[in-house]
Parts: structure tokens; C-alpha cells; sequence
């Protein structure tokens, strides 16, 4: 990252700034993704809406999961009934071994229906579970691929893909197993405590009049979960972000013997997280202790009851054996629904974290009717009274007063002290951001009027590390021009050359070649970025620091290829190594966001100014 680039710290919006004209609306600062849910959410169930609202995309599989559950509960009241009447009428001395054997031949049969209903529902649940899950994952990446890079200055990645990952994972076991277990002992609930009054009513009506005193500790103890739980989740995304952070700093931990501290410090997140799960887990502990004291509590009584009307000759022993059996089943879905409740609510924080990354929106879009940029391209840019200011940093302006006229075909080197400015310029260039005042025109048409997709098609960009993708030497070659053939491929690799070491490669263009690029040295990936932007063809090229960190060998190789890419484009290119400008038709000098000085390399030099005093420093440190 350069100096000039914005940190990642997210703070408030400034109050009551003043933009200098009307496009400084879409700057202000991107939301940071809450880290604790508002109190309002934190008592409802209401963000499982969204993870509901995917799942009625599929009726048939939803429709066949509920038929399988009415089976299965429907099912699971039967066995009671049938262990009533074949102890009614195997103690009754009426009956006889077959008609034993008929009622035993039900059961095992009512038994055969409940495994294939419970491998139904198991089936469908889990499929919507896995099918909700992958929608979701879809509709949060495509959001994210909308938003402009200030979303991500103030909301880290790491976290956001703890996001994809661990609260999807949640979901997932809300759809496919959570919601398949409410439903399930709710209709066992239900029906069991209608084959209850059938049974006993005077029974059931003492079962009855404790379910409020379940009802009431579960939402007692709900709220409070809820809220435990999105802190929770946040802690979980705190070791993600951790972990990926570290281990891709590797080298640097180990070269400076930071392994004891890195240990410490994961030490001190991975026991966070634990503090706030064991609190966690101590709310639902007590929740489900208390539930199953007041359920079983009263099953007891009511058992206590039932016996006493055995033995006086009120009901026969088939019914109390039902009664207990149904009972027990009727208590054991209640206290499942007090587990369901605890995971509904913690999916519900997962939920609504994913919430916040499909409802932000791009700072960044293209107007209502865009004005579309004339053809052919002609690649000229023009910077008129520019003054920006990053959204996380407003109170310094990174370009100020900022003008700059670039013909068609010109090549335009940008050099200055870090932090003056220069990636700024190819930032809003590429309308990742907007000024807070003056214009920027592509070919005459102000950015901010046209389509942003249609401005970056007209552009070709060679970062400063050549960023690669986990993916095979052929995609990566064709990403700024998906549908280039083979041929196209090595004729643009040959002109970075870059054609004899992709041929070297064990399977050509299908080798892959690791997680950014790190089957190939620095100066190869320089060179296949190269050949990347030649295959875009696009008229205005920004070269970024493309040379600053190769070997003199591999400099010269893709100083050459960069010669080649910049004929007949409009060249913009950010360079400390000044060697490497000298041969632009216009160097322009920043300083703290304003142009000092502007010319040749020889006319600057002879100047005395910020560019001599640089140039020279540099020189003499080459030659030294």
C-alpha cells in the first residue's frame, strides 16, 4: 500500500461538513458492520425472515418435509395408543395369542412407518438446510462484489468471510435440523396433549396449567441469549480474522521471532471468545435446568395422580401406561423447544449479521440514466479543481485543487514523497471513489455520469504486486478479457515476456499456480500482470509501482514488456524508481496533494526543485 492510501480504522461521519459540491454525497462514510446487535432486535426472532423468505423458494421440498413430519409425529402418538390396548387387553384374560399378535404386528408396523418418515424428513430438511445456505453465500458475494472500496476501508474482509463462513454454518443447522425439531415437537406437543385429554381429562388439565410456568422462563431467558449469542458469533469472527491475519504473515512473525507474542495474543482472543460462550452456555444451562424441573416436576404430580386413580378403579392400567408414555413424549418435546428456542435466537444473530451484508449499499453506482462515452475511445482525462478526501480520513485532503489535462497517447509519469497523492489519482480515475469537488472527464464526459463499469472497460491496470488468483495460468492471463482464445493468450505473453516460463510450467496454461501466484517469482507475476492488461487492449493504461520491487534482471524484462504495452495508450505511471520515467512526455511532481512541478526529465532537473532534489538523492544512492 502506498502512503497516500486510507487506513482501515472505522470512525464516525464528520457532522456538519460542508461538501464543496454536490457530489460529495456519495463519500461520506460506509457504515462499519455493528459488532452488537440494537436492543430493539435483540428480543425478536424477526432476522430469521430473510433465512425463511430463501426457503419458500422451494415448495415441493418444503411441502414433502411437512408431509414427512405430520407422519412422523402422527406416528410417534400411535405407539402410546397401541401399547394401551395391548395391555388392556393382555391383562384383560379375553384375548387371545393371535389377537396379541395382531396388535404387536401394528405396532411394528406403525414402527416401520415412523423410520421411513424420519428418513424423509432427515432428507428434505437437510436439503433445504444445504440449499438456503448456498443462496444466501451466493446473494452476500454478489452484494459484496457491488460495493465500492470505501466499504471496505472501515469493514475488514477477514471478518466479512467469518461471516460467509461460521454464520452460514449456523443457518444451515437452522434450516436443516432446528426448524425440522420445532415443528416436530410442536405437532407432537400438540397432538399428544389432544390424545391426553382423550385419555384423561381431569388428568391433563393439571399438565396444562403448568405450561405457562415453562412459557415464561424460556422468553425470560431468551433475551438474554439472544443478545450473548451475536456477541458470541463476533467473537468467533474475531479468531478468523486472527488466524488468517497471522498466517499470512508468516515470514515476518518468525524473521522477527514474534512466535511467543502472536501465541499470546491468539491466547488472549481464543479465551475472549471462550468467556463469552461460557456465559453462553451457563444461560442455557440454566434455561433448560429450569424448564425440565417445572415439566418433569409436573408430569411427576400428575403421575402421582393417575397412579392414585389406578388403584381406586377409575381408569385402567392401558391408559395410565399410555398416559405416561404420551406424557413423557409430550414433555420431552417441550424441553426440546426450549433448546430450539436458544439456537433459533442464536441463529437469528447470525442472520442479521448477514443482513447487514446484503443491505449495504454501493457509495458507488452508476446514475439513473448514465451518458454513454463516445466511440471509438479516445483516452483522454481531464482533472479540473479536484479536492478529495478519503472517507476514513476526512480531515486531510489527499488531492487539493488538483488540475491536469492528459491527451490521447500521452504518457505521464507521477512521482512525489509518499503519501502526496499518487495512487489517489488512479483511485478516482477508476471512480472508485468521487471528489468532493471539482470534475474528472473521460474523453469529455464527467465520471460521475457515466456507468462505472463502462469507465473501468476502458482501462488497464499493472498493480505494484502483480495480484495473481488461486487459479490456473490461463485465467489469470484472461481476466481483464474473458473470452480470449489460446492464440490470444500467448501472443500477449510473448509481448510481456513472459511466453518461455508459462511454457516452462509442467501443464502450460492449465498449471495452476497457487494461492496469489506463489509458483511464480516476482518478476514472472510482474510480466503475467502484463500480459493480463495487454489482452484487455483498453486505451488508458496505469502502471502501479509495476517495477519498484524486482531484481535488476527481471526490471529490465518487464521494463521492455511495459514499453511494448505502452505504445499507443494513454499512460499514466506512478514511479519512485525515477530511472524508470525519464523517457515520459510529462512528469508531474506532487506534493501533499498539489502539483509542485510539471515537465521533462531534463527540463526538472535543471529546475532545482522537489524532482532534482529527488532524483538526485536517488542517482547517487544507485551509483553508490
Amino acid at each position: 500500500m502506498h502512503g497516500d492510501t486510507p487506513t482501515r480504522e472505522p470512525i464516525a461521519a464528520p457532522e456538519d461538513e460542508t461538501p464543496g459540491t454536490a457530489q460529495a454525497a456519495p463519500n461520506a462514510v460506509p457504515p462499519a458492520l455493528t459488532q452488537a446487535e440494537p436492543a430493539a432486535k435483540s428480543r425478536s426472532l424477526g432476522p430469521l425472515r430473510m433465512v425463511f423468505g430463501a426457503a419458500v423458494q422451494y415448495p415441493r421440498e418444503i411441502g414433502l418435509a411437512l408431509i414427512a413430519l405430520v407422519i412422523t409425529s402422527g406416528a410417534t402418538l400411535a405407539i402410546p395408543y397401541r401399547f394401551k390396548v395391548i395391555i388392556d387387553e393382555a391383562f384383560s384374560g379375553r384375548s387371545n395369542p393371535e389377537q396379541i399378535g395382531h396388535a404387536f404386528e401394528y405396532l411394528l408396523m406403525i414402527v416401520l412407518i415412523l423410520g421411513l418418515g424420519t428418513a424423509l424428513r432427515f432428507y428434505y430438511v437437510s436439503w433445504l438446510g444445504e440449499r438456503v445456505v448456498a443462496d444466501i453465500r451466493l446473494k452476500v458475494q454478489q452484494n459484496l462484489l457491488r460495493l465500492s472500496p470505501g466499504f471496505y476501508e472501515v469493514n475488514s474482509p477477514k471478518e466479512i468471510s467469518s461471516r460467509m463462513t461460521s454464520d452460514t454454518a449456523i443457518i444451515e443447522n437452522v434450516v436443516g435440523t432446528t426448524v425440522s425439531v420445532a415443528l416436530r415437537n410442536t405437532l407432537t406437543g400438540i397432538g399428544g396433549i389432544g390424545f391426553l385429554v382423550f385419555l384423561a381429562p381431569s388428568l391433563t388439565m393439571g399438565l396444562l396449567i403448568g405450561i405457562p410456568l415453562v412459557i415464561l422462563p424460556i422468553v425470560y431467558f431468551g433475551r438474554k441469549i439472544r443478545s450473548v449469542s451475536r456477541t458470541s458469533q463476533d467473537r468467533i469472527a474475531d479468531v478468523g480474522a486472527y488466524v488468517t491475519e497471522v498466517l499470512s504473515a508468516m515470514k515476518i512473525v518468525q524473521s522477527f521471532g514474534q512466535e511467543r507474542r502472536e501465541a499470546e495474543r491468539f491466547s488472549a482472543v481464543v479465551e475472549s471468545t471462550f468467556a463469552t460462550a461460557k456465559r453462553r452456555i451457563l444461560l442455557r444451562a440454566a434455561m433448560t435446568t429450569v424448564v425440565i424441573l417445572l415439566v418433569f416436576g409436573g408430569v411427576v404430580l400428575v403421575m402421582w395422580r393417575g397412579a392414585l386413580a389406578v388403584a381406586a378403579g377409575e381408569i385402567s392400567g392401558g391408559t395410565i401406561a399410555a398416559f405416561v408414555l404420551t406424557g413423557g413424549l409430550v414433555a420431552g418435546a417441550l424441553g426440546a423447544l426450549t433448546e430450539v428456542y436458544g439456537d433459533l435466537l442464536r441463529g437469528a444473530g447470525a442472520a442479521s449479521r448477514l443482513a447487514e451484508l446484503l443491505e449495504a449499499r454501493p457509495e458507488i453506482a452508476p446514475p439513473a440514466r448514465p451518458e454513454r462515452l463516445p466511440e471509438p475511445a479516445r483516452g483522454s482525462l481531464s482533472f479540473r479543481n479536484v479536492t478529495f478526501r478519503y472517507p476514513a480520513r476526512p480531515e486531510t485532503a489527499a488531492l487539493q485543487d488538483f488540475t491536469l489535462e492528459i491527451e490521447p497517447g500521452e504518457t505521464v509519469a507521477i512521482v512525489g514523497p509518499s503519501g502526496a497523492g499518487k495512487s489517489t489519482i488512479f483511485q478516482l480515475v477508476e471512480r472508485f471513489y468521487d471528489p468532493q469537488a471539482g470534475t474528472i472527464r473521460l474523453d469529455g464526459v464527467p465520471l460521475t455520469s457515466a456507468d462505472p463499469a463502462e469507465i473501468r472497460a476502458r482501462i488497464a491496470l499493472v498493480p505494484q504486486d502483480g495480484v495473481l488468483f488461486s487459479a490456473n495460468a490461463r485465467d489469470n492471463l484472461r481476466y481483464g478479457k474473458w473470452d480470449a482464445t489460446d492464440e490470444d493468450i500467448w501472443q500477449a505473453a510473448r509481448a510481456a515476456n513472459a511466453e518461455a516460463f508459462l511454457r516452462a510450467l509442467p501443464r502450460g496454461l492449465d498449471t495452476y499456480l497457487g494461492e496469489g501466484g506463489t509458483q511464480l517469482s516476482g518478476g514472472q507475476q510482474q510480466r503475467v500482470a502484463i500480459a493480463r492488461a495487454l489482452l484487455r487492449n483498453a486505451p488508458i493504461l496505469l502502471l502501479d509501482e509495476a517495477t519498484s520491487a524486482l531484481d535488476a534482471e527481471s526490471e529490465q524484462l518487464v521494463q521492455q514488456a511495459l514499453d511494448g504495452l505502452m505504445k499507443d495508450r494513454t499512460t499514466l505511471v506512478i514511479a519512485h524508481r525515477l530511472a524508470t520515467v525519464r523517457a515520459a512526455n510529462r512528469i508531474v511532481v506532487l506534493d501533499a496533494g498539489r502539483i509542485v512541478e510539471q515537465g521533462t526529465h531534463e527540463v526538472l532537473s535543471k529546475a532545482g526543485g522537489l524532482y532534482a532534489r529527488l532524483a538526485k538523492l536517488q542517482f547517487t544512492a544507485d551509483a553508490a
